[in-house]
């Protein structure tokens, strides 16, 4: 797809090298367009290497319409970050300078704006009425985020990471099609181990992330092979396969069967460690005033057995979810299941876990890269995870 960025001047600005990047590795187009005052945070000379295609800035410099000409190259304009100033101008149809002008020209196609200001400009009711002005006409927001912010305070304000940028881009664009005509693999959510007809072992966990990361492999042009332990989540999209599965030895059966025919798999389920040694056919009654006691067996490491199976041709990814020495016990089992990247996982990170609709993981890859991110919706996170895997 091709993207025009428009940049604006806010302090944010020094993530849009990294937006490009990512939209590029997407197989994304992308030419640049900036304000004046934009420049003064990122340099010329950096959006136009980064892009490999000449920096729009200057209304007036070559004398001819360059807002029309981008205009009609471009399939999708993304602004980032969307200060106050634009934002105000947009919505009051004003055009003064190459940025803007651009924006009043590019109707009828996708706009998406990430806004980044103060906390207290993004809270006033001016800013607050022209984002609903430009939500009425369609153009997207992506954030703000709330966290630390430039001026040394904490709220909403701060932009959008690019990745969560990026994944906006994608879910608007019919042409991102980056991994056809790869397979992939996913788990996702909990598994249970009967222990009688009524009873059984489990975790808390939704299959939310594992559905996500389905989702975003197959929006990136994909064939998915879904296999979800019990969860009450539904997937409709042309390029997935759900296979459900109660137990681990049942989800064991089905990874290792499909595996070998895909080019990576993602293991994000839950799995349980152990099992019931015997299931009893019936309800267990209460026996007096004795306790329930269980003879418990380990169930097959899925992790390590596709960690043994792969070839250097697969990409096999794993999830840690770790409560104390988080990064140590991710880098071990990282290395002693032959991974090639883990997405670990800390239950004490606040709003991360299980249950919940955000996340917030750390993606270290084998050959020492992390890549973290802050807290983000489980649909931001998993493409996050997308574009650090699939490179």
């Amino acid at each position: 797809m091709k993207v025009v960025v428009g940049i604006t001047g806010g302090i944010a600005a020094y993530k849009v090298p990294e937006l490009v990047r990512l939209l590029k590795k997407q197989g994304h187009e992308v030419r640049c367009a900036a304000t004046g005052h934009a420049l003064e945070f990122v340099t010329r000379v950096t959006l136009e290497t980064i892009s490999g295609a000449p920096l729009y800035s200057d209304l007036f410099a070559s004398g001819r319409t360059e807002h029309i000409s981008l205009k009609d190259w471009g399939e999708m304009l993304v602004v980032a970050p969307a200060t106050a100033n634009i934002i105000g101008k947009v919505a009051s149809g004003i055009a003064d300078d190459a940025l803007s002008t651009l924006l009043l020209a590019f109707s009828g196609k996708p706009v998406i704006m990430a806004p980044a200001m103060n906390c207290e400009m993004w809270a006033h009711p001016a800013v607050q009425r022209n984002i609903e002005t430009l939500k009425g006409w369609g153009i997207r927001m992506v954030g703000p985020e709330k966290g630390e912010l430039a001026c040394g305070v904490s709220g909403v304000g701060r932009m959008s990471e690019p990745e969560a940028i990026v994944a906006e881009v994608n879910n608007l664009s019919p042409f991102s099609s980056h991994l056809s005509p790869q397979k992939w693999l996913v788990t996702a959510g909990p598994t249970y181990e009967r222990i009688d007809s009524v009873r059984f072992i489990g975790n808390y966990s939704s299959g939310k992330m594992g559905f996500a990361l389905a989702q975003a492999l197959a929006d990136a042009g994909a064939e998915v092979e879904l296999v979800s332990g019990p969860t009450s989540l539904t997937i409709d999209h042309p390029r997935v396969h759900l296979t459900r599965i109660e137990s681990a030895r049942e989800m064991y059966a089905a990874v290792t069967e499909v595996f070998p025919r895909c080019n990576g798999a993602i293991l994000s389920a839950a799995v349980a460690d152990y099992r019931p040694s015997e299931c009893a056919d019936h309800k267990l009654k209460k026996n007096g005033s004795e306790g329930m006691h269980l003879d418990l067996v380990q169930n097959p490491d899925i992790l390590a057995t596709l960690g043994g199976m792969k070839t250097d041709k697969q990409t096999l990814v794993g999830f840690a979810l770790e409560t104390d020495n988080e990064e140590a016990n991710a880098q071990y089992k990282l290395e002693k299941k032959n991974l090639d990247y883990i997405v670990l996982n800390s239950l004490r990170d606040k709003g991360a876990g299980f249950g919940v609709d955000t996340n917030k993981v750390t993606v270290i890859s084998r050959d020492g890269r992390h890549t973290e991110s802050p807290l983000l919706s489980k649909k931001e996170i998993a493409q996050l995870i997308i574009n650090t895997v699939t490179t």
